[in-house]
């Protein structure tokens, strides 16, 4: 049985983009080094008559490395390194903020809405504290960088990491896996070992452990040493993650950090334009949120992918 259940909430990144954020949640801030994580979509029609609405426009980051992984659509990167990268689906752009990166993502192309939509899923992987301040960098990896792995009614992308014997060269900074898994109805799959944390989200369908239910939307978090088999209840889309912990991490909207006093650095940083726009999306970008009013306990401003 699951020792936490996630629901996911609902949430906004740009105008027009509704996500489900899982992570972080108020019980469960971490699932190894992954701090964060948001469900896009499905999107299928423009919320509104401009593309733009989808836009998440250039913002900052400190301390972590931003995943990005398609199941259908196309998504333009542009960063402060002068990166252009147009993500497609069973890729991954990782992008290592460090001491700090601007970025940005836009839905530049409308034709995907009638080729399939758009949805991604993205999450945040914190730094070691050795690393927290290195260079920043990107890389994309093609799917044919990606191993896969097929079963009976099993079929698994290792988007990075080291799970089931598989391994690849995406570059990571701490022990940690993460795969995408599709599981036709009756499949049954035991969660990876060797991982002192572990967590499924399931992104589409539905699944069955220790005799209960759980449908798309929810993240099932297990207990160290814990032996989950999951059951497939039809066709379902699941992502499964984890790794060691990398000890306490403190997050307020993009930046994360192991000291609270390098945050109030990159706000200030972020506020005084000392973290560089992207050279080639450089004409807007979204301010750092004003907090002063916000009464003790009550969350900080939602991150944005």
């Amino acid at each position: 049985m699951p020792d936490l259940v996630i629901e996911a909430r609902k949430a906004f990144i740009g105008p027009g983009l509704a996500v489900q954020r899982i992570l972080p949640f108020r019980l469960r801030r971490m699932v190894g080094p992954f701090i964060f994580m948001d469900h896009a979509g499905p999107v299928t029609e423009m919320p509104a008559a401009d593309s733009h609405s989808l836009d998440v426009l250039p913002h900052p980051h400190i301390g972590l490395s931003t995943v990005s992984y398609l199941f259908a659509g196309r998504v333009t990167h542009r960063d402060s390194l002068g990166v252009e990268q147009v993500i497609r689906p069973g890729e991954v752009n990782w992008m290592t903020a460090g001491k700090g990166i601007a970025h940005s993502e836009r839905f530049e192309d409308p034709q995907v809405l009638a080729e399939g939509g758009l949805e991604m899923i993205q999450t945040w992987v914190a730094l070691p504290e050795k690393d927290e301040e290195a260079a920043p960098g990107f890389n994309n990896y093609r799917p044919e960088q990606l191993p896969v792995f097929t079963d009976k009614g099993i079929w698994m992308r290792l988007i990075a990491g080291n799970a089931y014997g598989l391994g690849n060269d995406v570059k990571i900074s701490s022990p940690l896996f993460y795969l995408h898994v599709l599981l036709e109805a009756g499949a049954r799959l035991t969660l990876p070992k060797g991982h002192t944390e572990r967590a499924a989200y399931i992104a589409k369908g539905s699944i069955e452990t220790d005799g209960y239910v759980y449908g798309g939307g929810h993240m099932l978090v297990f207990a160290k040493g814990a032996d989950p088999v999951i059951i497939a209840k039809e066709k379902t889309t699941v992502m499964l993650l984890g790794g060691e912990p990398l000890g306490e991490r403190f997050i307020w909207w993009n930046f994360v950090s192991s000291r609270k006093e390098r945050i109030e650095q990159a706000k200030a940083d972020w506020k005084a334009g000392r973290i560089i726009l992207p050279p080639n999306d450089n004409k807007e970008f979204i301010p750092l949120p004003e907090d002063r009013s916000r009464p003790a306990g009550m969350p900080p401003p939602e991150p944005l992918s």
